[in-house]
């Protein structure tokens, strides 16, 4: 039975992998999308308010009103009542909360990036969008890693507020079972040292993307 129980668990432990890197994914392109917006002169103001918005509320309540809310946004536009898959009302609102903040990250770092890149590109009769894509991106992600490094381990961690809307998360999983055995340290703690080595390992990871992105500037030195 125990041996039964930890499969679930480990079944559990993909799901919320599976979950966290599809949240980053589109986190990352949402971010993109935000920094680019915010610099806008004509609804620069209303995305720092959004960003400011998701930034302020608690997250397991933008978790909540996505999944209870979508269904009625779009039925009040079609008039149609369509129900969303929770896991993917469960990414979608880990991809807004992670694109909140890491969309701040990305801005600091292309703002990081001299005006004179931007100049050189189109002194070559570059493109802004080639510029911007080729040569200003490549710097940003160097300058913006140990942020959204952070923020992807803060990621990791949210994916337990899922577990709320019914994900068979790893959370989820520890929870059905210590309603079976009635021993919620074992099953807890078992939760708690897989999202530990799921952690490491991530930390491992980034620092090896780390050295990859530094490499340059470590060799002038």
């Amino acid at each position: 039975m125990f041996v039964d129980f930890l499969s679930l668990m480990f079944t559990a432990a993909l799901m919320t992998l599976g979950l966290a890197v599809c949240s980053l994914i589109v986190g990352l392109l949402l971010s993109i999308v935000f920094a680019l917006l915010e610099a806008n002169h004509f609804i620069g103001k209303p995305m720092v308010v959004l960003v400011a918005l998701l930034r302020g509320l608690p997250e397991i309540l933008v978790v909540l009103v996505v999944y209870f809310g979508s269904t009625e946004v779009v039925e009040m536009l079609t008039g149609e009542y369509i129900e969303f898959s929770a896991f993917g009302c469960g990414v979608f609102a880990l991809s807004l909360i992670f694109a909140a903040y890491a969309s701040q990250t990305l801005r600091g770092a292309i703002q990081a990036i001299p005006k004179g890149q931007w100049e050189s590109g189109a002194a070559l009769g570059l493109s802004k969008g080639y510029t911007f894509t080729h040569i200003i991106m490549p710097q940003v992600w160097r300058h913006a890693l140990p942020g959204l490094s952070n923020q992807w381990l803060v990621l990791l961690k949210d994916t337990a507020l899922i577990s709320l809307i019914g994900v068979d998360d790893l959370m989820r999983q520890a929870q059905l079972i210590n309603t079976n055995t009635h021993q919620p340290f074992t099953w807890y703690s078992i939760a708690a040292l897989i999202y530990l080595v799921v952690t490491l390992i991530s930390q491992f990871g980034i620092h090896r993307l780390e050295q990859r992105f530094t490499r340059f500037e470590r060799g002038l030195k």
